[in-house]
Parts: C-alpha cells; structure tokens; sequence
C-alpha cells in the first residue's frame, strides 16, 4: 500500500479530530464560566450557591461556577464592574444608589425574600417601640441604610446612636444598649457568651429590602440572558437543596472559611428556616428567587423619602423580573 504523502496526512488527522469533537456532547463543550462575589466570608447564608456547586446543580446547567468569597477589604461593586466577576451578591440599597449614580447595573433575582438585618436587645426590651430610652450601636454602613428607617419609624434620636465597631463588649457591659445584629451571626455569638437577649427582624416591622440577591451588569442581562437565567434557575435549586440537606455545601463552606464551625452553620440553617428567609413571603406562592414590582417600590419610596435617593432616579432600572417571574422553584 502506498503510504500517504505529509500533506494527506495532515489532513487525514484534521478530519479524525473534527469527527472526534463532532461525537462529544455539546454540553461537555456549553459549559459556561461564571464568577460570583459574595458580600463576606463563606458561611450559611451563602449556602445555595456553595449547594448548587456542590452537587452538580450548575453543572447540570451547562455553568462552571467559581464562586469567591467577599470580605471587609472587598469592593464588590468595583470588581463586577471592571468584569472580574459576572455576578455580585448586593443590596437592594447599594443597587438603587449605583444606578442613580449612572452605574448600569441591575438586580436579577433575591435569594431571601427579607433582608437579615434586625436589632439584639437585652430581655427587658419588649418591641423596637422601646428603643426611645435606649443607646443604639449603629455601623457606619446602617448609617446610611437601615437606621433611617428605623429613627423615622420610631421617632428616635440621632443623639441616641454610638458607632457598633463589631465589638460585642459595649453591649454586654451597658445594660441599656441594643446593636444591630444579624439573627445568625451576632446573636448566636451573644448565645454562645451566655447573654441573654432578644432579636427583632426589621423585616417584620416592615423594613422593605430584598436580602442576599443577585446582581449583574445591565450588558450581561442583554447580552448573555440564557447565562442568566441559568444562573438563577440553578442557584434557587441550589437554596432549595440546601434547606433540605446543607451537609454538601457546608463542607465547602468549611473548606473556604476554616473559622466557620458546625455549630454556628446549624445556627444559621435553623435561623434561615425560623423566619422563612428563601421561602417566605411571595416565594412560598410564586417559588424561590421571586421579586415583585411592589417591594422595590417600597424600597423606592423610603429611600426617597430619608434622603438616600433622588426622586427622579430611574430606579426601574436596578431590578428585572423577567428571570424570576415564572421561575417556579416550589419550596
């Protein structure tokens, strides 16, 4: 037999290969990367989007995920926007803020239908009503989100408010003070010192943000909706799968963040189901991930109203329903 000349074999080997990657499944060639930023380290209440890594979940969607862990020395806003991640954990109020300040980012979808933020009095506090004869710990960030709300509300004083440098000391040695407190962090290390206290869910007092969503940029949302949509679809799966057996995310969890421990991610779990975090509210009747025209204008509303945001801002443009309205991601 002749033997084939360099060139009819080059070609030879060309059309083996093009056959070769012709038998592969295009899904084994789809796979789309993403970046996610989270807003701190790793911990419970990221527990759907280390879920959705952890058990194929976005696999199954054709996305390779990294997701990365924020902190207080990360600029979230900045590193979306310069294109080193395609996703962000925000705030409906840093999202509003943005676009009014012509940033082109939008909110995707909400992975808790409440906002976290809440109060931690000592037992002798009875309502937020009470907080008039209190000293409150106020971060510099609840300065301009949550603490607005709350003095307006209850027609407290500026006076009254002491900077909260994430220190539990002050609190646990004033007796009239009451802090800022997420339900699964601060309370659970006031438990573990063996203080007693209560925790009020501002929430339930009708603070209206949305808590721990997804934000992109306004360019992704046009450009890549199917990447989206993926990423939204997979990650609500990913909350659903969690709240039923968070044993495969928290390993990663611990993995990422070695001072996250298995009695503060059961503390967190436990809080995340007590007050309904991803399946309350509308997502108990409209699934998972769900956002309503209604709450952001209400977030709208007391925003403009404190003097946090111009009333002319476009705020429409921090927020599209088109990727969760018939989502259905039952809980």
């Amino acid at each position: 037999m002749k033997t084939p000349s360099p060139l009819r074999r080059l070609l030879i080997t060309g059309a083996c290969a093009a056959l070769t990657l012709a038998a592969i499944p295009a899904t084994a060639l789809a796979a789309d990367k993403v970046t996610f930023l989270t807003s701190w380290y790793a911990q419970a209440e990221h527990g759907g989007f280390y879920q959705a890594v952890a058990k194929g979940i976005y696999k199954k969607y054709d996305l390779d995920v990294t997701v990365r862990m924020g902190g207080p020395q990360v600029n979230g806003m900045q590193i979306l926007t310069s294109g080193q991640a395609d996703f962000l954990m925000g705030y409906d109020l840093q999202v509003l803020k943005s676009v009014e300040q012509g940033v082109p980012v939008t909110t995707v979808a909400t992975s808790f239908q409440t906002d976290l933020q809440g109060m931690m009095t000592h037992e002798d506090v009875k309502s937020l009503a009470d907080l008039k004869s209190r000293t409150v710990l106020v971060s510099t960030s609840g300065r301009t989100t949550w603490w607005p709300w709350l003095k307006g509300k209850y027609r407290l004083e500026e006076s009254q408010s002491r900077v909260y440098t994430f220190n539990l000391q002050p609190f646990f040695a004033d007796p009239q003070a009451a802090q800022q407190a997420y339900a699964s962090s601060e309370v659970f290390s006031a438990s573990k010192a063996g203080a007693k206290t209560r925790f009020f869910l501002f929430a339930d007092d009708g603070y209206p943000p949305y808590g721990t969503t997804i934000v992109a940029m306004q360019k992704t949302v046009k450009e890549k909706p199917d990447v989206v949509a993926r990423f939204v679809k997979a990650t609500m799966e990913g909350w659903k799968s969690y709240l039923a057996d968070p044993a495969p995310a928290n390993a990663l969890i611990k993995q990422e963040n070695p001072n996250m421990k298995d009695d503060q991610l059961a503390w967190g779990v436990e809080k995340l189901k007590e007050y309904h975090m991803v399946d309350g509210g509308d997502a108990a009747r409209y699934g998972i991930g769900v956002m309503t025209d209604a709450r952001w204008q209400k977030t709208r509303d007391f925003m403009v109203g404190a003097g946090l945001l111009k009333a002319d801002a476009d705020w429409k443009q921090a927020y599209t329903t088109q990727f969760v309205k018939d989502l259905k991601v039952m809980p």
